[in-house]
Formats: C-alpha cells, structure tokens, sequence
C-alpha cells in the first residue's frame, strides 16, 4: 500500500490519510441531502430517496477511481450550481423531462472526456499563468470562507446592503460560532485531526442542548434506484439545436471549476511542481470528466471534482488513499441517511429576506471557515509589484466568491489577463489557448444577452 500511494515519498502514512478522508467527507457530506433537496423539487419528477441513492453511488465510484487511478487526495461528489442548471434550467425552465436533462449531463461529459484524451484540457491548464493559479487558489479560499459563513448562519441577506450579520441569539448560529471558536483554537495549536473534532465536538454539544436533532433512526435499508439508467435511455433526444446553449454553459462550469479545485488542492498538498503544474494531471482530469458521464447515467447530475476536499488536505492528505477513504464513507453513508443528516444536515431558522426561513449546517461550516483561511495564504506568492500579472489576479479573487461562481471567477481573470497584455504590448507573453479560453468565456458572458 505504501508503494502504490506514496506514502513515504509524499510525506505521509495510512493513519493521515484516513483522518484526512474522514474531514473532507465530513464537510461534503451535506451533498447527500442537499442534491436530492435540488433535483427533486416539485415538478422535476426525480424522486428525493432514488437521487440521495444515485448521488452516494456516483460519489463513490469517483472518489475510489480518483484515488486508485490517479493517486490524487481530491473527492468527487454531484457538483452544486450544475445540479441547479439542471434543474431549474433544463427540467422546469425548459419543461424538458428529467431523464433529457440528464442525457444532456451525459453528453457534456463525453465532450470534456474527448478533451482530455486529445490532451487538449490539460494543455489549457497549463496555459495558465502562475499569478492567476495562485489567484484562483485565494478565490476559492474565499469562495469557500463565504460559503461557511452563510452556512453558519454568521452572515445572512439583506435586501438594501446585500449581506448583513446574522441573529447570535439563535441556538444554531451560536453553536456555529462555538464550533468555529473550538476548530481555530484547535488548528491554531496545530492539533492533527483538528477539523474532524471540532465537527464532532460541534455536533455532540448540539445533541446536548437540542439544537441538533438526534437521528430518528440509525439505519434505513430501503434503496430506491429509480433513477439509475433513465438518463442514457434519453441520449436520442437530447441532441437538438435548442439545448445546445445549455449544454455549453454545463460544459463550461464543469471544465473550468474542476481546473480550479485541481489547481487549489494541488497548491494546499504541495503537489504542484515549480511552474504551478500537476504531475498526472491526465488522469484527475480522465477520472474527473467521466465521473460527468456517471453522474448523469446515475439520475445525480453532473459530478465533479469538490474543492471541499481542500479540508483533507488540510488534515494531511497528500495521496489518493484519501479519495478512497471518502468513497467507501459515501457507501457507508447509503444505509445510514438518518445518522449522516444529523452531522451534514441543514436547520431552519428565521432571519432570510422578509422573515423568511433560512437553512444552516451549524455542525460542518466552521471546518469550511477555516478551510478557506488555509488555502488563501497562497495570496503571497502573487507578484502584487507587477500591475499585468497582479490586477488579472486582483479580479479573479474578487469575482470568484462574489459572483458565487468559480468558472465566473475564472472568465474575468483570464479575460483581463488577456486586455492588460495586450494593452502593455506583451501579446507573446500570453500563451495561445488562453486567447482561446478568454474568448470563450467572453462569448458565455454575452450568450444571455445575445439570446434576448
């Protein structure tokens, strides 16, 4: 085992990656409940319990295939923003049925598949210029900090500043704010494991004082497997001109999200070499684009490289062992729904936009609080002395968790990466496939308008 992981080369031992394993499930684990929440709302016809079934299943067999195949401590799960495309866009926007829309999953997986066979979608990703792969490592820090936040409950919307502090007198956000408190001391005294027990002290002190439920049951063996095969029955009718704007805005977030998280969990486990590239990176990207495929086969839309898995790495993890680690915890997690909803479910409570309910994860937000704080010290190696290289990085750190969107942070840093240069004379300073890239990016900004 040590052999075929690296143990000793990469610095670490089977113990590490476990723990790390065990972190970064515990803070995707939400996934679980949360992508059955999105596809099965009324109206899609997807079934809650045959989704929950479908998303541990595909998130699984990523997860064991990014680890054995390409020995990289990065999990895979149904990627949130594509669920919703699909939807709210493809199944109640366009009134198509589910079983079409996730054959359009299919196909835009198979488009990025042929991309990394032809060597084509790692080639960009090394186009990338080193400032920018920094940058899009800060972003998603902060991408990540943000989510945490809102998932505590610490920072909440307002319908005149945008974003204002939460309600501290609510039993969740105080047990949020606790966790937080207990996860920073203990990552500050540089305890191993820190994340994973302050997950787990966040959610027994929850049990306590009634603010987490305890589980109603521990074990449930009822598996729905409904919607496993609907979406390659459906292939023959996804091909037509009107969804082939949704299917470029599908493989657009999933390309360029996925060189994100790659990008920054390869820079938080030190596995970058010193031109900011990824040994192997053929094989996360393989693994990663036929994990789209699977998703969509399976009813649980596109899955996706998760940069959650930023909390592993954290803990420690640097192999693939890791990403095996997360998918057996995904098949554990089948018949225990009741026990993981306890630790990565949400609660309701009052304080959204005209008094209406909001959901929090009081128990997992903390880890990603600090998560984000430990993939964003990558912000010094940006050169803030070189206005070409430091404004393009400046927009993307800026843009990613703002605009909620990573490929959106992405577009605006390749695309004024590409104006600077060329505004200062340096056209030979940018590699060819990032005018490509920009220029794609450009014409997804402007298909919204282009379709009005």
């Amino acid at each position: 085992m040590d052999r075929f992981f690296k143990f000793s080369e990469r610095g670490t031992n089977l113990r590490t990656e476990v723990v790390a394993g065990l972190t970064t499930f515990m803070t995707m684990a939400y996934i679980i409940f949360v992508n059955p929440a999105i596809l099965s709302t009324e109206g899609t016809g997807l079934p809650a319990e045959g989704v929950f079934v479908a998303t541990c299943l595909a998130a699984a067999a990523a997860s064991i295939a990014m680890g054995v195949v390409a020995n990289f401590p990065v999990a895979l799960a149904s990627g949130l923003g594509l669920n919703a495309v699909v939807a709210f866009t493809l199944i109640l926007g366009l009134g198509i049925p589910w079983q079409t829309a996730m054959a359009a999953v299919i196909v835009e997986g198979l488009f990025v598949t042929l991309l990394v066979l032809t060597n084509l979608r790692e080639a960009v990703l090394n186009a990338i210029p080193l400032s920018l792969k920094f940058a899009i490592a800060v972003g998603i820090g902060l991408f990540i900090a943000f989510i945490g936040l809102k998932n505590a409950g610490i920072v909440v919307a307002d319908p005149v500043t945008y974003l204002k502090l939460g309600d501290f007198t609510q039993g969740p956000v105080l047990l949020a704010l606790f966790g937080l408190t207990i996860t920073l001391a203990l990552v500050a005294r540089g305890l191993r494991g820190g994340l994973i027990v302050g997950i787990l002290l966040t959610g027994i002190i929850g049990m306590v004082f009634g603010v987490v439920p305890l589980p109603s049951s521990i074990a449930s063996f009822n598996l729905d497997t409904s919607t496993i095969g609907g979406g390659v029955l459906a292939l023959p009718y996804v091909l037509q001109l009107t969804l082939l704007p949704v299917i470029f805005a599908l493989f657009m977030t999933d390309f360029f999200d996925t060189m994100g998280t790659v990008i920054a969990v390869g820079q938080e486990a030190k596995l970058l070499d010193e031109y900011g590239r990824l040994p192997n990176a053929k094989r996360v990207l393989l693994v990663d684009s036929l994990a789209a495929v699977g998703g969509g086969a399976m009813g649980a839309s596109s899955v996706t490289s998760f940069i959650e898995s930023g909390s592993g790495v954290a803990e420690g993890g640097r192999t693939g062992m890791t990403s095996v680690v997360v998918g057996i915890l995904f098949l554990l997690a089948l018949p225990f729904s009741p026990l993981v909803t306890v630790i990565g479910g949400s609660i309701p409570i009052s304080g959204g936009v005209e008094g209406a309910e909001i959901f929090v994860s009081p128990v997992t937000a903390p880890a990603l609080i600090v998560v984000g704080f430990l993939m964003m010290t990558s912000v010094r190696f940006v050169p803030w002395d070189r206005t070409d290289e430091a404004i393009p990085a400046f927009l993307t750190i800026l843009t990613l968790p703002l605009t909620f969107n990573i490929s959106y942070g992405i577009g605006f840093g390749f695309i004024s990466y590409v104006l600077i240069k060329l505004a200062r004379g340096k056209p030979g300073e940018v590699h060819p496939l990032l005018y490509i890239a920009a220029a794609l990016f450009a014409l997804a900004f402007l298909v919204p308008a282009l379709q009005q």
